[in-house]
């Protein structure tokens, strides 16, 4: 019986497989590119070629990323002869750098190239020499004695003062772009205006240096008194940089309006002149000091102006847009349109009256319902009231109220209310016609007398009035 044999790979097919894959694994291993698909190009400008050649590595942290494939000069700049194998070192930037794209450009001021020995050389020429010697010896003579103790008694503050300076410098290239050349254009037209007036800056100069020296005599107590304020000032810098961005758009508009204002000055000028108003400013003389010193006694008054404005803009009007919600009696706008809606009615209570007399209607119904006002006086209604709205205070406690805290500041007014429980009322049994009729003619009696004895002329009278005369 014959066994059989499963069929493998031939031997030359197996070597050939191999073969291939070593070839594939040294391919990559020396050329770290991909066959037949587009290479990864970022152009960068150097001040120097410094070696560089074409078919020069390319390095990120120590390891090849690719080649130097062209090198060439840049505008004007002259391209020298270069030989060597040098390399390029690339460093990935900081976090908050953009990711380069495949094309892009690095500019000048983004690389740098390595200082050379001769470089270094000719940089020491014999005046960089006698410079330095002489900023040694000064350096030695500014530590020498109690200037190395005061050295080492600095540094503590070389960290706050490093980190404002990368505050002010972060500062100095503005908010848009173009505001530091803006800046740097506006400081030379500033420094231009200070060269004119040498004499100025000269004194300018020689007085801070008398400030200087006598802060030196008193130093510890000038000091000691200097640091609270001007960590205080410190301190206040934040609202003043808020201020300046809040005020920066009414800044920038201020140019033009003045602009714009100019011919109404030159007009005014000429208007209050001499031979135009016969001299209006000369005779406005004596009324400015009054003027002036009514303003400075009114700076109290303005101040409550103030305060009455922000309570009025902060809580009142803000509480006028509020709607009140009641089931019962529901309102159909805000509080600035319910308040008023009373005050027709109050001004229709003369209609009746007319020049023959006055008269006093009141319509009166069947109570049905008593309810007690105290300890001998009870509340009539046809009606069973259903709530007290607004609820009586618990211990009689006002609204929260602080006199001595401003007005913008406090709680807003809420006049949602959940109202209480009506009080416990009587059902009044209903009278017979004899009654009713018996207590109308009382009641209309007593009122007649009443009105008698006040000397009043009012009529009364107990026939009930129509429709008609109720809708006059």
């Amino acid at each position: 019986m014959r066994r059989k044999h499963k069929k493998g790979m031939p031997p030359f097919a197996a070597g050939l497989l191999t073969l291939a894959v070593l070839t594939l694994a040294t391919y990559f291993g020396f050329t770290k590119a991909i066959p037949f698909k587009h290479h990864y190009t970022v152009q960068a400008v150097f001040p120097s070629a410094n070696g560089v050649r074409n078919g020069s590595p390319v390095r990120v942290a120590g390891v090849n990323v690719g080649k130097v494939t062209r090198i060439s000069h840049v505008e004007d700049r002259p391209r020298i002869f270069l030989e060597g194998n040098f390399f390029v070192d690339v460093s990935p930037g900081s976090p908050l750098a953009p990711a380069l794209h495949d094309g892009d450009r690095l500019p000048i001021n983004q690389t740098s190239a390595p200082v050379q020995l001769d470089q270094v050389l000719s940089a020491l020429q014999a005046p960089t020499r006698r410079d330095l010697q002489a900023l040694l010896r000064e350096l030695s003579s500014g530590l020498k004695g109690k200037g190395g103790r005061g050295y080492n008694a600095s540094i503590p503050y070389w960290k706050p003062a490093y980190r404002d300076s990368a505050v002010v410098a972060d500062a100095a290239q503005g908010t848009q772009p173009g505001d530091l050349g803006r800046y740097i254009d506006k400081a030379g037209l500033t420094a231009e205006a200070i060269d004119r007036n040498r004499k100025q800056l000269k004194s300018l100069v020689t007085d801070f240096d008398t400030t200087a020296g006598a802060f030196a005599v008193r130093e510890p107590r000038t000091l000691k008194a200097a640091m609270p304020a001007l960590g205080a000032l410190n301190r206040s810098f934040p609202a003043v940089r808020g201020l300046i961005r809040a005020a920066r758009p009414a800044v920038r508009s201020s140019g033009p309006a003045i602009d714009a204002g100019m011919p109404f000055v030159k007009q005014a000028r000429g208007l209050v002149s001499k031979p135009e108003l016969r001299g209006l400013s000369h005779d406005l003389r004596p009324l400015v000091p009054a003027l002036t010193a009514l303003n400075q006694r009114s700076v109290p008054l303005y101040s409550q102006l103030s305060q009455a404005s922000s309570c009025q803009n902060d809580v009142i009007l803000p509480w006028t847009k509020d709607k009140i919600e009641d089931k019962t009696f529901p309102a159909r706008g805000p509080v600035y349109e319910e308040a008023t809606k009373p005050l027709p009615g109050l001004a229709g209570e003369s209609r009746s009256g007319d020049a023959n007399g006055q008269w006093f209607r009141v319509m009166l119904t069947t109570p049905k319902f008593a309810y007690p006002m105290g300890t001998d006086k009870f509340f009539l209604t046809g009606q069973p009231l259903q709530g007290v709205n607004p609820p009586t205070p618990k211990n009689h406690a006002r609204p929260p109220l602080r006199a001595d805290v401003p007005c913008e500041t406090q709680q807003a007014p809420d006049l949602r209310t959940v109202p209480d429980a009506a009080p416990q009322g009587f059902d009044v049994t209903q009278p017979s016609a004899a009654a009713k009729a018996d207590a109308l003619q009382k009641t209309v009696d007593w009122l007649r007398k009443d009105l008698k004895a006040e000397g009043s002329d009012v009529k009364v009278s107990d026939v009930p009035a129509t429709v008609k005369e109720l809708t006059k």
